[in-house]
């Protein structure tokens, strides 16, 4: 077999994609586990999504992922949805099982255990704050929801999709959803847990931009975390962490959920560690 042959390729999919660290990770973790997979970033614009999983067939590739925008859009075009899938209403991780494409959802999977994990935290009982109300609020929210968060709030600029998030979490979760209209600088009610940003706003190349939320009402009793990762440290924690706040990246939710993707793919587990520390080199920070 030539070297150059790869025998499985998936990838990820999304707009704008090119500075998606994706497949620096996924690739490390790969290689780790020698076996011949490689990873692509594929930029596909909305109007071309349905087009690009018939692509996605005729080149058998064996999945891929969707970022920004397609997780939610993307489940107009799939064959099946696991449960996860099902209960959030949006698609991370697409395989194709001989061209039968089956989305799943792992970036909440992911979220919860880097609380866990890299900040210790047991969401049981907990009081959070997701700011949006997009494909990965909806994956956050549900997923901490699941995990014994007991209150969530959803901030959301459009009424219908955040009073569409509040109702989902309302009637399949235990926990109880309230809905925070997002016109103008939010205040963070004093009993919030955890703060956490789930829309793009301060992703690379707008670095300088952040979440309109009154920073004053951010104290050290909360952890305030990001699902942007590139930058690793937003504008938004750098001013959560001048107000006082505990603050956690967006890396260990990209590595878990990535590492849960590789696990429905290949079946087999990633080293985490190990694509941690890619990750880490990518953005030059070890």
């Amino acid at each position: 077999m030539s070297k150059n042959y790869i025998e499985n390729l998936v990838g990820c999919i999304g707009f704008p994609i090119e500075e998606n660290p994706s497949c620096v990770i996924n690739n490390a973790a790969f290689a780790d586990l020698g076996i011949n997979w490689h990873y692509l970033t594929l930029e596909v614009k909305p109007d071309n999504l349905e087009e690009s999983l018939s692509a996605l067939k005729a080149f058998n590739m064996r999945g891929c992922n969707f970022t920004i925008p397609h997780k939610i859009n993307v489940l107009n075009f799939l064959d099946e949805l696991s449960e996860e899938a099902s209960i959030i209403g949006a698609c991370n991780v697409l395989s194709n099982r001989a061209g039968k494409l089956i989305g799943n959802n792992t970036d909440g999977k992911g979220f919860v255990k880097s609380l866990t994990n890299d900040a210790g935290l047991d969401l049981k009982g907990k009081k959070m704050l997701f700011l949006g109300a997009g494909g990965a609020a909806r994956a956050m929210s549900v997923e901490s929801a699941l995990s014994g968060a007991s209150h969530i709030l959803i901030a959301s600029r459009t009424k219908a999709k955040g009073a569409e998030l509040v109702d989902l979490i309302n009637n399949r979760t235990d926990a109880e959803a309230e809905l925070i209209l997002w016109d103008s600088d939010i205040s963070i009610p004093a009993e919030i847990d955890i703060l956490a940003n789930a829309t793009n706003v301060g992703m690379y190349p707008n670095i300088d931009d952040y979440p309109s939320v009154d920073y004053s009402t951010i104290s050290s009793s909360m952890l305030v975390t990001d699902a942007v990762i590139n930058p690793p440290e937003t504008k938004f924690l750098k001013l959560a962490k001048e107000a006082g706040a505990k603050t956690l990246d967006g890396m260990g939710m990209l590595v878990y959920q990535a590492a849960i993707a590789i696990e429905i793919w290949t079946g087999k587990s990633p080293d985490c560690e190990i694509m941690k520390k890619a990750l880490l080199e990518e953005f030059k920070l070890s």
